[in-house]
């Protein structure tokens, strides 16, 4: 008889081994009687259970990225890039003593070799919005210009002074420091920052040329009181004289202040705005905004620009709709010339029709009852046609929103949400609308398990949505945050169960498809770190990397060479080993993800042809389908497993 190899007789010692383990954990579970060692040997068990092959094989896996501690930050905002690598901003992390010591930060990680780079950040990138551009490079504009004070740490009374220049000749520069005595209230204040006032502009009849008024400059600028205490606030409107101007001038400049109180001051953003290049792994300063934003959207249009709306302005104001647009070419900035108002990060996605469509989802910030409806929005003409029977609509605040695969459908899903503020209120809603559809209204799909503010939404290269994390309550208070993950199908419309993540993810998290076609999960900022509210939270700097069922089969097809620019309406030939086995394409448009939103996500189906050693695809010729820029290729088998994608940059 022949003696058996040495490697045959290891590797059934081996699975002998496992499956006396195996047996021994299950009978430790079975005999333990104590409370204690129940526990113990329950999370023993769990471990055992996850681990299993035939478990992976059905729910996928989690695991955690081995980050070394200096390159830990508090990652707000992710964008993979085309070079496969993805950058973590966290500007700040929502930490003031970074932000007071000019300390903000951006880390590069390559996922190939699990390398890390810290990358040098200019501004308090913190609560920007951004963006990918046409030649690959990511826009991310605005920020933290001075971070919220809390009522009960105000002790000197201030707010918006709006300072009026009606010299039709010249604009005025008033610096910081610069002093405001009301006319009425003879209370002084003083303003934080310099300002720039437009000259006045002179309006004349069309039709007669007949000069009529003069419409004065505008300037907002935030103001504070001189000395601390109530008796400095104000409670009506003022105006007020303008210290150090003579003649003319103090004739022509003055401000408007509304109520100067002790009240909770918001964040304030910023106009910077830059180009973080890919290639050279630097971030280039572009034009800035004409309006400071902190919280906007970005979203990228058909011909490539780019529209960023809503956010707080330089005094903590929500910008009041004035809409602005960038253009890569010349790296500038224009005003859109319409109002269309919203709350911060609002969920604007592009349609193949060029118009635009906001979900309703947002990241808070705003009145309950302005902006807050969804719909189909013309840009070029402003009209904006309402979407009815979204159900727990005032719930919308921290939902996330996704165009169900593929775009061509037009599909979308709103999933959770709470209430406006710091509500207690959360929905587990599932909300489906079908934009093709000539009278469009929303409908329900199916529910979570409990309501969730924060829910991430990552689409998958085999046509599902990874639907995880959030919390039940504001910030997971009350330890609420939900270790659950699903996910959705938009075939059958259901969810299923996964795997569930170890860590709880609410505020100031986010998921990005990595090229390989897994997920990583990252951020989490906990208002409390126990049930009882008593402790405060600390930013979750771990990052959880799911791996789905499909990278359990035994194979996956495999793509290689091809072109590397494919032009719309053009095709692109692509090797594989088996292509009778392919039954699908797509291009994916990598993520650009905070605050779980996430609008740049948009998975397109390809028209291929099968070849003698690969296929042919074809990508669409609508730009507002397939706006330029990079994309994954994704090819899977019968069996919807993916193949590793492949960059292929669209023109």
């Amino acid at each position: 008889m022949s003696a058996i190899p040495v490697r045959q007789q290891n590797h059934r010692k081996n699975r002998a081994r496992r499956i006396a383990i195996g047996a021994a954990v299950v009978v430790a579970v079975a005999g333990f009687n104590g409370p204690a060692l129940y526990r113990f040997s329950s999370q023993q068990y769990h471990e055992y259970k996850i681990n299993r092959p035939d478990y992976k094989a059905a729910n996928g896996h989690w695991d955690f990225l081995d980050v070394p501690a200096e390159f830990r930050i508090n990652s707000i905002h992710a964008s993979l890039l085309h070079t496969g690598k993805v950058l973590l901003i966290a500007g700040s992390g929502n930490n003031q003593k970074n932000f007071d010591a000019g300390k903000f930060e951006s880390v590069l990680w390559d996922p190939v070799d699990d390398s890390y780079k810290m990358i040098p950040t200019p501004k308090d990138m913190f609560c920007s919005g951004h963006t990918q551009l046409p030649d690959g490079n990511l826009l991310v504009a605005g920020g933290t210009k001075r971070y919220e004070k809390l009522k009960g740490d105000i002790t000197k009374a201030g707010g918006l002074m709006v300072v009026h220049n009606e010299d039709p000749d010249k604009p005025i520069t008033l610096p910081a420091g610069t002093v405001f005595t009301g006319k009425e209230n003879n209370k002084t204040f003083v303003s934080k920052d310099p300002i720039l006032v437009e000259k006045a502009k002179k309006i004349f009849d069309p039709d007669t040329g007949a000069f009529l008024r003069t419409e004065a400059g505008l300037g907002r600028i935030y103001v504070e009181a001189r000395q601390s205490g109530t008796k400095y606030e104000t409670g009506a409107e003022d105006n007020y004289r303008v210290h150090g101007m003579k003649g003319s001038d103090a004739r022509n400049v003055y401000g408007i202040a509304q109520k100067l109180a002790l009240d909770k001051k918001d964040f304030q953003g910023i106009k910077e705005a830059y180009e973080f290049d890919p290639v050279a792994e630097k971030y280039i300063s572009v034009d800035p905004m004409n309006e400071a934003r902190w919280y906007p959207t970005l979203t990228t249009l058909k011909d490539g620009k780019v529209l960023a709306m809503s956010g707080l302005d330089e005094i903590g104001q929500i910008v009041p709709g004035k809409d602005e647009i960038y253009d890569p070419k010349t790296r500038s900035w224009e005003y859109t010339g319409i109002i269309r108002k919203f709350p911060t990060y609002p969920a604007v996605f592009l349609l193949d029709s060029g118009k635009l469509f906001y979900s309703g989802s947002n990241a808070g910030y705003g009145p309950a009852d302005v902006g807050r409806t969804p719909g189909v929005w013309d840009l070029e003409t402003n009209k904006f046609d309402k979407i009815p029977g979204l159900s727990d609509s005032d719930k919308m605040e921290t939902s996330a929103t996704v165009m169900l695969p593929p775009a061509q459908d037009q599909k979308f899903m709103v999933i959770g949400g709470g209430g406006v503020g710091e509500s207690e209120k959360s929905s587990e809603k599932s909300r489906l609308v079908d934009l093709k559809d000539p009278d469009p209204r929303f409908k329900d799909g199916p529910t979570l398990d409990k309501g969730t503010r924060y829910p991430s939404a990552s689409l998958l290269p085999d046509d599902s949505v990874l639907v995880t994390g959030g919390s039940e309550d504001y910030r997971g208070r009350g330890g609420s945050n939900v270790l659950q993950a699903r996910t959705y199908d938009p075939v059958s419309g259901t969810y299923t169960r996964v795997a569930d993540p170890a860590v709880g993810r609410n505020y100031h998290s986010g998921s990005v498809l990595l090229p390989d076609g897994r997920v990583m999960i990252f951020g989490s900022d906990s208002l409390y770190a126990d049930k009882a509210n008593t402790k405060p939270g600390v930013f979750e700097q771990r990052i959880e990397i799911y791996t789905p069922p499909y990278l359990y089969r035994d194979s996956r097809p495999e793509l290689t060479g091809g072109p590397k620019e494919i032009e719309r309406g053009a095709t692109g030939v692509f090797k594989t080993k088996d292509p009778a086995g392919i039954k699908t394409a797509k291009l994916m448009r990598p993520s650009a993800v905070t605050h779980v939103t996430d609008v740049e996500q948009r998975t397109i189906a390809l028209d291929f042809e099968k070849t003698a050693d690969g296929i042919e695809v074809t990508v669409p010729k609508n730009s507002a389908l397939v706006p330029a820029g990079w994309y994954m290729l994704f090819v899977t088998d019968g069996k919807g497993t993916p193949s590793e994608a492949v960059w292929v940059d669209v023109q």
